[in-house]
């Protein structure tokens, strides 16, 4: 095509080719997964290097705001807005918590996608996903006791612009279903623990 052409660029400090990259005005995303590809040897090697400490915990802390109910979610130095409808005593400032749910399932997914093509060396030019699920408000009140209080029948559709083959593709996909934390972690049961710590309440004698 004229006016384009194509280069290969190698890990730093080896002859193995990485991505074939096009320069392009519009490069889309090959040029970005040189940079992770590379990101992600570092981390094997890294991770080689380092006696292993057991995992880390994560942290997220949920707020009510005062008057509006609105609900803030802090994590590390980050934050996220949930909110109810007008019909539900809320503002609609953000996201409700199945929706939040469901971002949290496409986010990751795209995330272990780009992983996993610069692991194989497959060029992504765009990447999208969207999921999608039922939710029924009355779920478990009567008259709808069957029906499930969670988000139920997931389904997720990832568009790829590539110039990779469909088989290549597949390779990937299962790549990303093998890989994805969020994936398996709402296909495979969990344990969860729960208590709660009273504070201004009567105190025991």
């Amino acid at each position: 095509m004229e006016g384009r052409h194509h280069v290969t660029t190698t890990t730093p400090g080896t002859d193995e080719p990485i991505l074939d990259t096009a320069d392009d005005p519009q490069p889309g995303l090959r040029a970005y997964l040189e940079v992770k590809r590379a990101a992600l040897l570092a981390r094997r090697e890294a991770a080689k290097a380092t006696p292993r400490e057991g995992a880390n915990r994560l942290r997220a802390t949920a707020t009510a705001e005062s008057r509006s109910g609105v609900r803030r979610i802090r994590i590390r130095h980050h934050q996220i807005i949930s909110d109810s409808g007008a019909d539900f005593a809320g503002y609609d400032l953000g996201p409700a918590s199945p929706e939040i749910q469901l971002g949290v399932l496409g986010s990751c997914l795209t995330h272990v996608f780009l992983i996993q093509a610069a692991d194989l060396r497959i060029p992504l030019d765009a990447l999208d996903v969207e999921v999608e699920a039922d939710h029924e408000p009355r779920g478990g009140t009567p008259g709808f006791e069957e029906v499930p209080i969670y988000p139920h029948h997931i389904t997720y559709t990832v568009r790829v612009t590539s110039p990779a083959s469909a088989e290549r593709v597949r390779e990937l996909h299962e790549a990303v279903e093998r890989n994805c934390p969020i994936y398996n972690l709402l296909l495979n049961p969990q344990q969860i623990t729960g208590r709660v710590v009273l504070n201004g309440g009567p105190q025991d004698g």
